[in-house]
């Protein structure tokens, strides 16, 4: 077990300590190396002679050395631990490393994404890729936090499924023994169901779309921050309750990961009060008005719509975030609740920020008899989803509504990545599940 961390060492100066982690950098001098030793926790430089010049980039070492201030005018600013250096005593080779594919020392990893993906367990060990997981980590605590503090309980919820939950094609089958199944598309009948038993529920959950789709924006497996709420008075609740979230998590980023941000060269989304919601109607005319593009006979906006809907948002309410509501009511699964007002729009909601859609949600159906006809009207049996789904609402339903959002597609959003493949350990999607789903002659070509 190691004892002392790379990010312990500016308290111990004078000390000798061992430390160890992997060969970041190598700067040869001939009769002094420096060495950039990297664990979990940072960098530090470690100066030696020139037997570490046998050292090689990412092997995993062991060096015991004393720990010393830098000279004033080679204090190293960037670094936490700048103000010191490691003189080498000695070291061990704990295991080798092979020569590398490409150069991972420099401060922005310069290949592009197949090859990134391709190398996904070696370029991720790189600060600029693995910052951006840090990032994740402190959006996905940020809003357990949230969610705990508001009273809600954590589920988990299956992944393998007898129904297709939002409908549709778009679902994997699985041969579940001798009978059919499919990987969830969502949590969403199994966290209804928990409203029921817990009234508010969250789960941090992986779900599976067969989206025919090769974007920047799509993902085949990913993550949602799901959440439900149950004696809702109002479906606005659910948007209260999420731009109650975004806002902590835009905090908490800002404030752990601010050198995270400045290497990426953004700022966190600006919200200057509150986040503006307007029907999708008005959207569409908006649209309309400021560019000629016309889809208002179009029941939801395509990604050039939501570009500008964003653009209007940031000129007109200071907010790169904007809440599209009433979503017709044949676009929205056959659970999401009806506007009383007008029975062909819905109680639902968008959120889209910077662009993109990253947070969907809306009142659910909570009688039983009405959920029932509409699973009908959606031309779908019933005792399809009778166990355990029906059987919740049979026996008493709440008002109840949620959201989900994407965590991939926040963390793409927050740091200006360009595809939402960075923003995944390990991206699925229809050409790569770790490897490229493509034949040898392609690859060639690639």
């Amino acid at each position: 077990m190691k004892t002392v961390y790379i990010s312990d060492t500016p308290n111990l100066v004078g000390k000798e300590v061992e430390l160890r982690g992997w060969v970041n950098t190598i700067r040869n001098h001939k009769k002094i190396v420096f060495i950039d030793l990297r664990d979990s926790t940072g960098v530090v430089q470690v100066v030696g002679d020139a037997t570490y010049a046998t050292l090689s980039p990412e092997s995993v070492v062991s060096i015991r050395g004393l720990i010393k201030e830098r000279p004033a005018k080679l204090v190293n600013t960037k670094i936490k631990t700048g103000t010191i250096e490691v003189e080498a005593k000695s070291f061990e080779v704990l295991a080798a490393a092979k020569e590398l594919p490409f150069d991972m020392g420099k401060e922005k990893l310069d290949v592009s994404l197949p090859i990134m993906l391709d190398y996904r367990s070696l370029t991720l060990r790189h600060q600029s890729i693995r910052s951006i997981f840090k990032v994740q980590e402190t959006i996905v605590q940020t809003f357990r936090k949230i969610m705990k503090d508001k009273g809600f309980t954590e589920i988990q919820a299956p992944t393998i499924v007898a129904t297709a939950t939002e409908g549709g094609a778009e679902v994997f089958p699985v041969s579940y023994f001798h009978h059919k199944a499919f990987m969830a598309q969502s949590p969403q009948f199994y966290k209804q169901i928990m409203v029921s038993i817990f009234e508010k529920v969250f789960t941090v959950a992986h779900a599976y779309r067969a989206e025919p789709s090769v974007t920047t924006r799509h993902l085949t497996e990913y993550v949602g921050l799901d959440a439900e709420m149950g004696f809702i008075d109002s479906w606005t609740e659910l948007m209260d309750m999420a731009e109650h979230m975004l806002k902590s998590i835009f905090a908490a980023v800002k404030a752990n990961h601010a050198d995270v941000l400045g290497n990426h060269g953004v700022e966190i989304p600006r919200i200057e009060k509150s986040i503006p919601r307007i029907k999708l109607t008005e959207a569409k005319e908006i649209i309309f008005q400021r560019t000629g593009r016309d889809i208002r006979k179009e029941p939801d906006l395509d990604p050039e719509g939501e570009r500008e809907l964003s653009k209007w948002s940031r000129e007109t309410h200071g907010s790169d975030l904007v809440f599209v509501t009433h979503y017709p009511t044949k676009k929205r699964p056959m659970y999401t609740h009806p506007d009383p007002d007008n029975p062909e729009e819905t109680l639902s909601f968008d959120l889209i920020g910077k662009g993109q859609e990253w947070i969907t949600g809306g009142q659910r159906i909570h009688n039983y008899d009405t959920l029932v006809a509409n699973i009908k009207k959606w031309v779908q049996n019933p005792d399809n989803f009778e166990i355990p789904y029906l059987q919740a609402f049979k026996y008493g339903m709440p008002p109840e509504g949620g959201f989900c959002l994407g965590l991939e597609r926040i963390t793409m959003n927050i740091l200006g990545l360009s595809n939402v493949r960075e923003a995944s350990l390990f991206p699925r999607d229809m050409e790569r599940v770790d490897i490229r789903l493509a034949s040898t002659e392609e690859k060639k070509v690639q």
